[in-house]
Parts: structure tokens; C-alpha cells; sequence
């Protein structure tokens, strides 16, 4: 199918869900989960046992008082009743008559980031809540970083704890004010501002009166109205990493895995990527029967017309289709270890369901997290975001991550711990000429030395052969000048020996070498050989 092809209206209409994934992210006790229990609250998606449960842990874990403890609905872990901080990603689902969702809460506390990017990855709109007490953070900055960095769209910027600052319209227009100058650069689609008091429900569901000042929707109802979708995703040309080729006999030969983007046609024909081998669909086929067609976010078992060498992390897309394969990329880095991120570096790469050893060969800039902008950096530490180069040790299937949040994201892990110490998202790399900071890319022995920038490479090559004759040529300067007075005779001597130098070194080895081998000769022709 050809991405500029529209959908059967079938397809459209039968396939469609009204789902939301959305995360809640921010500063540490800025509310989220308070908020998100609340709302699971306040729209009756709380059973009655998850209620009575709710109060007697409100009594023994709450913050609260005698109230109800309405983050404890998310927080889960004992070490987070007992902190009161989450620690772990949390997911909730629940269901009005308008819409599904999915409910990631995600840890505010900078040591977490890595579980709030997690959270963050799967997210079509994220809710990020500011203390109207404290404004815009440091961690509020990081985290609308991260989450425009993975793709997310759409916010809703929630001014919580409002009845703290006696629901004063003033400053809630000023943290507005602020996050806009803020954020304003990340490019989001949307940016809805609501002013809430999490605790007590005011704007959550319904309208708060103690707020009349305030004319916009309540949270549930915007999300449930909320468009997330992007136009150019129903006419994707449809990608399908394959997760397991499965044999159970010798008349079936299936390709297991998940459609990550489009619609995917049996009779279709498509190529199978890195391998570059063409065939068609036979069969679409699951586990009640075979379709004749499939869409993004179904698990199916593809069958093809033709025996070709496919395995697990290659991907099946349209014949048509203009996905390459890459063996250097340019991506966004969250560094996400203790240890820092140092050029040369090698780790393993996990893309879509392929794996990879791969080194970062030039880390080209870090990220200021206070103002967004690029500075020169030799490292990169735990939390901090950078762009660097990539190179893999085999031909992987990626795209940037604008057009595919599949093939476009992936992780680096260390090899001898099996930490994720990475997430990172595809770019195209910079076509600026800008000076970079100083990495492997000049360093011999690296990817770079034998692919490419071979220019600096001459010129430093010709500059370490010209060191000795320089320094050579200027001691005899100096000599000479000590010794006779003469300015100008010691500059010639000094240039004649920089000039002459190199070319007598060389007649000399070469006189050598042709005495040395002319002396062997005679030694194995008196041997008798």
C-alpha cells in the first residue's frame, strides 16, 4: 500500500478506538498522584472494596489527616507510602461513556527520570502539574523537555494546590505566563492551561465555584474531547517488526509480531528489511482465523509467498516503501546512568526487536535544561539530555523518530551489567558546519578514521610527520645563532635542515634498506640456498 493511498472506510470506521494515553509528570509533590486519584474518584472508576481499602490506608499511611488519601489509589509500593514520593511508574485504567484511558503515573524526584521517561514513551498527552505555590521548576522544565523530545503533542499545564494561594487569578496567570515562555520553544501542538485544586476536586470533573474567574473546561471533559491524533498516520505505509519466526511444521513458516504503524493487506507485496528480499502477504493470521487485512497495534502471524531468509529483527514493510537500512545515526540522548556517557564508548542497541553493538562516536552537544539551548560538552551525566553520533556494527532498520516512534526510538545498554543506561530518539543528523566538541572522531582507531572525515585526517597525519623536522630545524636555529650572532645564517641552516631533512632521512633508510637486503642475499647464497 502506498502512504499516499487513503483507508477503506471500513477500516477507518471498524478499527478506530477512542483511547488516551496520557502521563502525569512535574516536580516531586506537586500532586500528580493525588490527582489522578482523584480523578479516577470523582469519574466512579473506584470499587467499592478499592474504596473501603482506601480508607483504612488513608489512616495508616495517609497524609491527609482523617481525609482520604486519594495518592494512594496509585501509589502502591511500600517504599512510596512510606516516602510519600512515587518511585515507580503506576498505570490505572478506566473508561467513561466518551473515551478510554490509560493512566500512567509517572515519579517526579530527579533520581526517577528514567522511570518518568518510561511512563512518558507511550503517552499521546501528558498533564504536567505546577505547585501554584512554587511555579516552574528546574524537574518541571527537564520533564516538558522529555516529554516533547518523545513526541508527546499535546499538554495540559495543571496550576495544582490553587486553594494554597487563596485561588488567586493573579498567579495563576503568572505561572501560565511563565511556563509559555518556557515551553514555548518545544513546539507543542497544544498547551491547555487549568486551574485545579487535585485534592478537593475543584476542576477536576466538574466546574469549580470557587474559581468563576476561570471560563475553560474542566480536566475529564477536555480529555475526553481532546484530539490527539495525528493526520498522517492513518496513510502510513504500515512497518511490522518481526518478533519470532515460528516453524511448527514443515508446511508453515509464519512471521510473528505486532503492525507498529499502517495497514497491512494480505496479496500485498512488501520487502523484507535489512535483507532487502521481495515477496507478497499470503496470510494475515491469528488466533481466530485468518483477515484480509490488519492495523497498527494488532498481534498477527504473517505468512509469505515465497521462502526467504527472514528473522527476528528484521522488519516487513510495503515494496514501495523508501525505509533504509543504517549503520551510523544521529539521536537525542537521555543518559540515564550513574556513571557518565563518554565518546568511544561501546554499548548494545536494541531498536525495535533488532540488537546491535554500538559505539557513540561524537557526542556533538548537550542540552541546557534551564534555556534548551545546545552547549559544548565533553560528557554527559545522569539525567542530562545530548545529541550524538551513533554507529552500529551491522545495518539496522530505524527512521527518524518525527516519522516513526517505533523504528525511530531504542535504548543503549551496557554490556556487562545489562543496565539501560539510555533512551534515545532518531534525528537527522545537522547539516551545519559548526566546531564540535572534541571527541572520537579524530581519534585513531575509530569508525570515523576508516569511513569518513578523511580531510582532517591528512591534515593531521602531514602535521605529526612535520613535528620532528620543525623542532629539529628550529634547535639548529637556535645553535647557530648562539654561536655565530647571525640572525640570517641560522635561519637558512634552520629551513635547509626543515626542507633538506626529511629528504635525506629518507635516502638514507632507503640506502640502508637496500644494504640490508643486498647482505641478506649474500648470507643465503653462502648458506647454499
Amino acid at each position: 500500500m502506498s502512504a499516499a493511498l487513503k483507508l477503506p472506510d471500513f477500516v477507518s470506521e471498524k478499527h478506530r478506538v477512542s483511547l488516551l494515553h496520557l502521563v502525569t509528570c512535574g516536580s516531586v509533590d506537586d500532586g500528580k498522584s493525588t490527582l489522578l486519584g482523584r480523578l479516577l474518584f470523582d469519574s466512579n472508576a473506584v470499587l467499592e472494596d478499592q474504596l473501603t481499602a482506601l480508607d483504612r490506608d488513608s489512616k495508616r499511611f495517609g497524609t491527609q489527616g482523617e481525609a482520604r488519601d486519594f495518592a494512594l489509589l496509585v501509589d502502591g509500593l511500600s517504599a512510596e507510602r512510606e516516602q510519600g514520593i512515587t518511585i515507580d511508574v503506576a498505570y490505572r485504567y478506566f473508561s467513561t461513556e466518551q473515551r478510554s484511558f490509560i493512566l500512567a503515573d509517572a515519579p517526579g524526584h530527579e533520581q526517577y527520570t528514567r522511570n518518568m521517561a518510561t511512563g512518558a514513551s507511550k503517552a499521546d498527552l501528558a498533564i504536567i502539574l505546577i505547585d501554584a505555590r512554587k511555579g516552574v521548576l528546574s524537574q518541571t522544565r527537564r520533564h516538558s523537555y522529555i516529554v516533547s523530545m518523545l513526541g508527546v503533542q499535546h499538554v495540559v499545564l495543571a496550576v495544582n494546590k490553587m486553594d494554597l494561594v487563596g485561588f488567586d487569578q493573579a498567579v495563576y496567570q503568572r505561572i501560565v505566563s511563565d511556563f509559555h515562555a518556557a515551553a514555548g520553544s518545544l513546539g507543542f501542538a497544544s498547551i491547555v492551561a487549568i486551574p485545579i485544586c487535585a485534592r478537593e476536586g475543584d476542576n477536576i470533573v466538574d466546574p469549580s465555584k470557587r474559581m468563576p474567574w476561570y471560563n475553560g473546561s474542566a480536566l475529564l471533559p477536555h480529555l475526553e474531547t481532546v484530539s490527539v491524533e495525528r493526520p498522517e498516520d492513518a496513510t502510513k505505509g504500515f512497518r511490522f517488526p518481526v518478533q519470532l519466526v515460528t516453524r511448527p511444521n514443515l508446511d508453515f513458516r509464519g512471521y510473528a509480531g505486532t503492525v507498529a504503524n499502517g495497514v497491512v493487506y494480505a496479496h500485498q507485496p512488501v520487502i523484507a528489511l535489512p535483507g532487502g528480499q521481495r515477496s507478497r502477504i499470503a496470510r494475515i493470521v491469528t488466533a481466530d482465523g485468518d483477515l484480509s487485512v490488519a492495523v497498527a497495534g494488532q498481534a498477527v502471524t504473517l505468512t509469505l509467498s515465497d521462502e526467504i531468509d527472514i528473522s527476528r529483527g528484521d522488519v516487513i514493510v510495503p515494496a514501495d516503501d523508501p525505509l533504509t537500512t543504517r549503520t551510523e545515526i544521529t539521536a537525542r540522548l537521555l543518559w540515564m546512568a550513574e556513571d557518565t556517557l563518554t565518546p568511544g564508548r561501546s554499548l548494545m542497541a536494541k531498536v525495535g526487536t533488532a540488537t546491535a553493538n554500538a559505539r557513540v562516536t561524537n557526542l556533538r552537544h548537550a542540552v541546557d535544561i534551564h534555556s534548551f539551548e545546545a552547549r559544548p560538552a565533553m560528557i554527559l551525566a545522569m539525567n542530562e539530555i545530548g545529541v550524538a553520533d551513533i554507529a552500529f556494527d551491522k545495518p539496522l532498520v530505524t527512521a527518524e523518530y518525527a516519522d516513526d516512534r517505533e523504528l525511530g526510538a531504542f535504548i543503549l545498554v551496557d554490556r556487562m551489567t545489562n543496565q539501560t543506561v539510555a533512551l534515545g530518539v532518531v534525528e537527522a543528523a545537522p547539516t551545519d558546519t559548526r566546531p564540535e566538541a572534541p571527541s572520537t572522531r579524530e581519534r585513531p582507531g575509530t569508525v570515523h578514521r576508516l569511513i569518513g572525515n578523511s580531510g582532517s585526517m591528512k591534515r593531521a597525519r602531514f602535521w605529526q610527520r612535520m613535528a620532528g623536522p620543525v623542532l629539529r630545524g628550529l634547535i639548529l636555529f637556535a645553535i647557530v645563532v648562539a654561536l655565530s650572532d647571525n640572525w640570517f645564517l641560522g635561519a637558512v641552516v634552520g629551513v635547509a635542515d626543515v626542507v633538506l631533512g626529511p629528504l635525506l632521512n629518507r635516502a638514507v633508510a632507503s640506502a640502508w634498506r637496500g644494504w640490508r637486503h643486498a647482505r641478506s642475499r649474500t648470507e643465503m647464497v653462502g648458506a647454499g640456498h
